[in-house]
């Protein structure tokens, strides 16, 4: 929308557009400078309002942008962010009846969302009754069922009434159970209450087979040596708004657009700031949104204490690595691996990173701690192999790689990545052609939009001399991945063997251009394939000690 064309609004152009790609790159905090510039001198554009509310609840303002959403109220104009803020303050505020006495046709946030906070609402204003009706009305409604009745049995835990928090989440075979790990976590809190450990330890173990965590160990033990663990995972009124936020959040991360998810986990947050899962949600979107340094600070509210903060370090160390601080999130890694000594996943994240850093042989060194703690069976195993193989292979240490990588496929006979690294392995070395093959194909028939699996595909029938056949393959390898360097030198190659001499020259041309510095790992050699370009592929073959192609004559 764009400004009038009085004075002060072209005095203020330059911070609108400003705000407008603050925005863009999801710097919510420097959006919400610009925008509230903007808008004090053009104060009652409801688009500026409704772009400051935006920038200020998505960098967590919740409070500072309560103003101008009740401007946008009080002009009579409808935005779903403005409404949305408006009533997580009148929460805070514990004003249920101003909730309640809302007109939701105006001044709503959506269905699903007002239909749970009517019934919050109602908690807080005293009458259970009317809270539990109003959850039935919301659970009528088609694909609401399932939000509305974990949010009636938080609301009968939240009062005491454990045995009909239990009845709600036993209905339907359990099925209110699976919908989230706090589902199973609440359930579990509730049976506790009602002397029922041993029931509450079997649906642990049934619903979370095979993965642990300390705060799932600690439940775990805790149930086991007869606790009553407290219900917490709704406490008060504010709770159970908070968490009408979290769940809408929850169900649409991956769903919708980061940055729309944002707003319910920032909301969650500010009603309720330790909710930890909104946290960890939090900084996962603004990860997303390249917002590193955003991220980095919400896993840091994480308090080392919590049960999570293992969950937090990991995404911190990831948001480091993202941000192009590789030394820092290795810090933080290496620090976490002491605190967690025996937790594979720690292990393995530490792996990855220093694997992701060309620094292989500290890779191994935590892919075998990670191993060494994994349970026979996991479904992280054949990547913990896989993985390890890889950098066995980059630390010329082929033994080792084949059989971790053929130990991945032992388990996960048809997985493409561990298919076609094997099978390009085993090209590289000219070993075994016949059986690299036969695994590469099964890659390509698995993922056959993959370019680096369908350049594999035909560097395998390149180096079994199948030179026709290679040139479709890799033609559509660099179809699929049109600027990689080490496809362009491949196609090049295989249009060399079949006598498309000019044809092999440009794209050699094509692949040195691509090349980096960065690129180190020696697949794409620059000098080689300027070689190539002054002699041609079989005298650089000949140097090399290897047997020259039969190249026809391309005229």
């Amino acid at each position: 929308m764009a400004l009038p064309t009085t004075g002060s609004a072209q005095s203020g152009a330059g911070a609108y557009l400003a705000g407008r790609q603050a925005a863009y790159d999801s710097d919510f905090a420097a959006a919400a400078l610009y925008y509230a510039r903007v808008l004090g001198m053009d104060p009652r554009n409801p688009k500026l309002m409704e772009d400051l509310a935006v920038a200020q609840l998505s960098s967590g303002q919740v409070l500072r942008a309560l103003p101008v959403a009740q401007k946008i109220e009080s002009e009579g104009l409808r935005s779903q962010v403005a409404h949305l803020i408006v009533v997580a303050n009148l929460f805070a505020d514990k004003q249920y009846d101003t909730v309640l006495a809302r007109d939701l046709e105006t001044r709503g946030v959506g269905p699903l969302v007002d239909g749970l906070l009517i019934g919050w609402a109602h908690m807080g204003a005293g009458s259970v009754a009317k809270a539990l009706a109003q959850f039935d009305i919301v659970a009528d409604q088609n694909g609401l069922r399932g939000f509305a009745m974990y949010h009636k049995a938080l609301a009968l835990a939240s009062v005491g009434d454990y045995e009909g928090a239990e009845a709600l989440f036993a209905a339907d075979d359990g099925a209110l159970t699976t919908i989230s790990r706090r589902a199973v976590l609440a359930r579990v809190e509730i049976l506790s209450q009602l002397d029922q450990n041993d029931r509450a330890r079997e649906i642990m173990a049934d619903v979370f087979v095979g993965r642990s965590d300390p705060a799932l160990i600690s439940v775990t033990d805790r149930l086991a040596a007869g606790e009553k663990l407290p219900f917490s995972q709704v406490r008060s009124v504010q709770d159970g708004a908070a968490e009408v936020f979290f769940s809408i959040g929850a169900a649409l991360n991956n769903e919708a657009a980061d940055d729309y998810t944002l707003l319910y986990a920032r909301a969650a947050n500010f009603l309720r700031p330790d909710h930890i899962d909104a946290l960890l949600l939090s900084a996962e979107l603004l990860d997303n949104l390249g917002q590193y340094e955003l991220a980095v600070a919400s896993y840091r509210q994480v308090p080392r204490d919590s049960l999570d903060h293992h969950a937090a370090e990991l995404g911190r160390a990831e948001a480091l690595r993202r941000a192009a601080k590789p030394d820092a999130a290795v810090e933080v890694l290496q620090q976490l691996s002491l605190e967690y000594p025996l937790m594979a996943s720690v292990h393995s994240a530490l792996g990855d990173l220093l694997r992701q850093q060309e620094e292989y042989q500290g890779a191994v060194n935590a892919y075998d701690k990670a191993l060494n703690l994994t349970e026979e069976g996991a479904p992280a195993q054949w990547f913990l192999h896989y993985a390890r193989g890889i950098s066995h292979e980059r630390l010329k240490n082929w033994d080792k790689s084949e059989a971790d990588l053929r130990q991945a496929l032992e388990l996960n006979p048809e997985q493409p990545q561990v298919l076609n690294y094997l099978g390009y392995s085993m090209v590289e070395k000219q070993i075994n052609l016949d059986e690299a093959l036969e695994m590469i194909e099964r890659a390509v028939a698995a993922r056959p939009d993959s370019g680096y699996i369908v350049d594999s595909l035909g560097w395998v029938l390149f180096r079994l001399g199948r030179y026709s056949e290679a040139v479709a393959h890799m033609e559509k390898a660099v179809e699929l991945m049109p600027v990689d360097p080490v496809v362009n030198d491949h196609l090049g190659d295989v249009y060399w063997a079949v006598g498309r001499i000019r044809e092999a020259e440009f794209q050699w041309s094509r692949a040195l251009s691509f090349v980096k510095p960065e690129d180190t790992d020696g697949e794409a050699d620059p000098e080689r394939i300027r070689r190539k370009l002054d002699v041609g592929l079989d005298t650089v073959l000949a140097d090399e000690g290897a047997e020259p192609l039969k190249v026809a004559n391309d005229g």
